[in-house]
């Protein structure tokens, strides 16, 4: 299955809700889980961006369905980039 790597930046709703309760976190990787998106690796990151996830998704599909769920409750803006892993790009320029 391809890979994404998802950098996200949470609105002010979204910084008081993990505030409020900080396991949000891990009940919405349960949601996207159910859609189909297995979460690789979380990282919380300083900068412009809050956070950083590795995904594993089965189309460019499945994850923009969960970029629009997710982004439509105006907690977090999500910026979504299809990954490969280095080896699978160097098999194909060898080709």
């Amino acid at each position: 299955m391809p890979y994404y790597v998802i950098l996200s930046t949470l609105t002010d709703d979204g910084r008081e809700t993990l505030k409020e309760n900080p396991e949000r976190i891990l009940e919405v990787n349960k949601e996207i889980e159910k859609m189909g998106i297995r979460v690789i690796q979380q990282f919380a990151v300083l900068g412009p961006y809050d956070f950083v996830n590795i995904v594993e998704a089965p189309d460019n599909i499945t994850v923009m369905k969960m970029s629009v769920e997710l982004g439509s409750r105006g907690t977090v803006q999500l910026m979504t980039m299809p990954a490969i892993s280095v080896e699978e790009l160097i098999k194909s320029l060898k080709v």
